[in-house]
C-alpha cells in the first residue's frame, strides 16, 4: 500500500510539473508572438504612411537605416518594386504570396513560414495602399521548438529539483498514511474499531473485517472439530479408506487402508496405484475414476479383499473416487465351510436313507426271504440310529454356533463325566483292544454338563477309533495354576502336519477309506472345537504320524 500511494502521489507531481511547464511555456510563447505580431503591424503602418506621402524616396531613406525587417514593395501584378534585402529584378512575381493574395483582397494578410529545420519561423504582414500596390515587412525569429531547446537546461534542473522534493514528500506521506494501517493486526481478536486508533474512515470496514475474523475463526473451530471426528472414526476403523482426485492421486487415507494393502505411510499426493500391485485394486479405481461403480474381490497375502470403489460427481463429471477396503477372508471361509458342510450333509444323508429305501423296499415288495427279514430290519434300524445321531450332532453344532444352549452354565464334576465316558467307551476299546488309561483329579469347570459330555466321548471316542490294535489312550485330568486341564493322547495313527488345521471343521476326515470302516458322523472334533469356544477353553492338537497325537482342553478356572 506504501508503494501504491508513493507512486500516485509521485505520478501526481510529475504531471503537474510536465502540464504546468507546457502551459507556461505555450502561454508565455503566445504573449511574447502577439506582441511582435502587433509591433509588425505598427510598423508597416509607418512605412504605408511614409510610402503614401512622400513615394519611393521614402523607402530609399529607410533602406539605410538598420531595421530587422524586410521591407518588400509590390505591385497589383504581383511585380516587386522594391525589396531592403536583394534587388528588385532578381525576385520573381509575388501574386503566389498567401499574404500578397490576402492584403489585395481584403487590404491586409499575414502568413507564417518555417524553415526546413523547424528552428525558424518567419512572419510576414503586408497593407494595401490606395494605389493597389502592397508594402510587406517580413521578419524572422526563433520557433517554439528552438525556445524549448534554449530553455531544456534549466527545464531539465527544475525538474530535477522537482522530483526529488516531490519523491521525498511523496514517501513521507505514505509513510504517515500508512502507518496507521501497518500497526493493525487484522487476525487479532481484539480488532474493532472501538479499541483501535485509525482513520474514522476505515471505522465500516474494520467492523466488517471484526466480524468476519469471528466467523472464521468459529468454522476453523467447528472444521477441527469435525476432522478430529473424522479422524477419529476412519483411524478407529478395521476397513480401508481411500480417497483420490481425478489423476488417482492420494486426498487422504486412514491407517486400515496402508495395513490391508501393505503399504507404508506415504505422501499424500502420489498416486494411489503405488499402493498395491494387483490388477484387481487397479481395475477398481480407473472403474470409479471412469463414473462407474465397481465391486472387485483381491487376494492379497493369504487374505481375500473386498475393494468397492464409488465415483464423486461435480456438475455431473467425476472429479474422484471413494475406496473402501474390506477383509472378506473369515467371510469367504464361511461361505466355502458353508457350501462344504450343505454338500458334506446331502452326502451323509443320502447313504443311510439310501440303504434304509432299498432294505424298506426289498420287504415290501416281498423279494426279501422271511429268515432275511430281521437281518433287513436291522439295517434299517442301525442306518436311522445313523442319521438321528448325524442330525443329534447337527442341530449340537448349531445351537453351539448360535450361542443358544437351553441349559446355562454351573459348576460341573468333570472328572466324574471323564470316568462316566470310560465306562461308556470300554466294550468299544475291547473290540479294537485298546487300552484306556485315566488319570483324574477331583476338579470342577464351569459349564453345560451336556457339552462337556460330548466334548470328552468324541475325544475319547477318536482316540480308540483311530489307534492302533494293541494301542493305548491315555486321559489325565490335572490342575494347572487356576486352571484345569483334560489331556487325551493315543499311540494311534497320527495325523498328518496337512491335515492339522483341518481335522476341527465339520465332515472333514483325514482318511475317508479308514473313516468308513469306523463309522461316525465326522462332527466330533467339530463339536469339541465349538463346545471349548462356548466354554472360553484353549484347544491344542499335537500329533506325530505313526505315533499318535495328543488334544488337550484348558478350561478357565471355575468362578464360585
Amino acid at each position: 500500500m506504501t508503494k501504491r500511494i508513493f507512486h500516485s502521489i509521485f505520478l501526481v507531481a510529475i504531471v503537474v510539473l510536465i502540464v504546468s511547464m507546457a502551459v507556461s511555456l505555450g502561454v508565455s510563447y503566445q504573449y511574447f508572438s502577439r506582441h511582435y505580431d502587433e509591433q509588425l503591424k505598427d510598423e508597416a503602418y509607418y512605412i504605408a504612411c511614409g510610402l503614401e506621402s512622400e513615394g519611393e524616396g521614402y523607402l530609399q531613406k529607410l533602406e539605410h537605416k538598420s531595421s530587422r525587417a524586410r521591407i518588400t514593395w509590390v505591385a497589383a501584378d504581383g511585380t516587386v518594386l522594391f525589396d531592403s534585402t536583394v534587388p528588385a529584378e532578381t525576385l520573381g512575381n509575388h501574386l503566389d504570396r498567401e499574404e500578397i493574395r490576402a492584403a489585395l483582397e481584403s487590404g491586409e494578410g499575414m502568413a507564417t513560414r518555417y524553415s526546413d529545420t523547424l528552428t525558424r519561423e518567419t512572419v510576414n504582414y503586408a497593407l494595401r495602399l490606395s494605389d493597389g500596390s502592397v508594402v510587406r515587412l517580413s521578419d524572422t525569429h526563433d520557433s517554439l521548438l528552438t525556445l524549448l531547446l534554449s530553455l531544456l537546461i534549466p527545464i531539465l534542473a527544475v525538474a530535477v529539483v522537482v522530483v526529488t522534493v516531490s519523491g521525498l514528500l511523496a514517501y513521507g506521506i505514505a509513510r504517515k498514511v500508512t502507518k496507521p494501517l501497518n500497526r493493525l493486526d487484522f487476525s487479532s481478536p481484539m480488532l474493532h474499531p472501538e479499541t483501535v486508533k485509525t482513520y474514522k474512515e476505515l471505522t465500516p470496514l474494520l467492523s466488517r473485517i471484526a466480524k468476519q475474523n469471528q466467523q472464521i475463526r468459529e468454522q476453523l473451530v467447528e472444521l477441527e472439530r469435525r476432522r478430529k471426528e473424522f479422524s477419529a472414526i476412519t483411524e478407529n476403523m478395521s476397513e480401508g479408506l481411500l480417497v483420490v482426485d481425478s489423476n488417482a492421486c492420494l486426498l487422504s487415507y486412514n491407517s486400515g487402508a496402508l495395513r490391508l494393502l501393505g503399504a507404508t505411510p506415504t505422501d499424500p499426493t502420489v498416486s494411489v496405484l503405488t499402493l498395491n500391485d494387483s490388477p484387481d485394486f487397479h481395475l477398481a479405481v480407473e472403474e470409479a475414476l471412469d463414473g462407474r461403480h465397481s465391486a472387485r474381490q483381491m487376494a492379497y497375502d493369504d487374505r481375500t479383499y473386498q475393494i468397492i470403489a464409488n465415483p464423486v460427481y461435480d456438475k455431473n463429471e467425476a472429479v474422484g473416487a471413494v475406496l473402501l477396503i474390506l477383509d472378506v477372508t473369515e467371510r469367504e471361509a464361511r461361505d466355502r465351510l458353508r457350501r462344504e458342510f450343505s454338500a458334506n450333509v446331502s452326502h451323509e444323508l443320502k447313504t443311510p436313507l439310501t440303504s434304509i429305501s432299498g432294505f424298506a423296499e426289498m420287504i415290501r415288495m416281498g423279494i426279501a426271504r422271511p429268515e432275511d427279514i430281521g437281518h433287513f430290519a436291522g439295517k434299517i434300524h442301525g442306518e436311522a440310529q445313523r442319521l438321528l445321531g448325524l442330525i443329534d450332532d447337527i442341530l449340537k453344532l448349531s445351537q453351539l454356533d448360535e450361542n443358544s444352549i437351553p441349559r446355562s452354565k454351573e459348576p460341573v464334576d468333570l472328572s466324574a463325566i471323564t470316568a462316566q465316558v470310560a465306562d461308556r467307551l470300554a466294550s468299544t476299546a475291547d473290540r479294537r483292544s485298546v487300552k484306556v488309561e485315566t488319570k483324574l483329579t477331583s476338579l470342577k469347570v464351569m459349564g453345560v454338563a451336556q457339552i462337556l459330555d460330548e466334548m470328552v466321548y468324541n475325544l475319547v471316542e477318536n482316540a480308540i477309533k483311530y489307534n492302533k490294535e494293541g494301542g493305548n489312550v491315555y486321559v489325565t485330568l490335572e490342575k494347572e495354576g487356576a486352571k484345569v486341564r483334560l489331556t487325551v493322547r493315543d499311540t494311534g495313527i497320527g495325523i498328518p502336519d496337512a491335515d492339522r488345521q483341518r481335522v476341527f471343521e465339520r465332515f472333514y476326515r483325514v482318511d475317508k477309506s479308514h473313516s468308513k470302516e469306523i463309522g461316525g458322523t465326522g462332527l466330533g472334533l467339530s463339536i469339541v472345537k465349538h463346545g471349548a469356544a462356548f466354554h472360553g477353553a484353549t484347544l491344542t492338537l499335537d500329533s506325530t504320524l505313526g505315533q499318535g497325537t495328543v488334544i488337550s482342553v484348558l478350561f478357565p478356572a471355575v468362578e464360585l
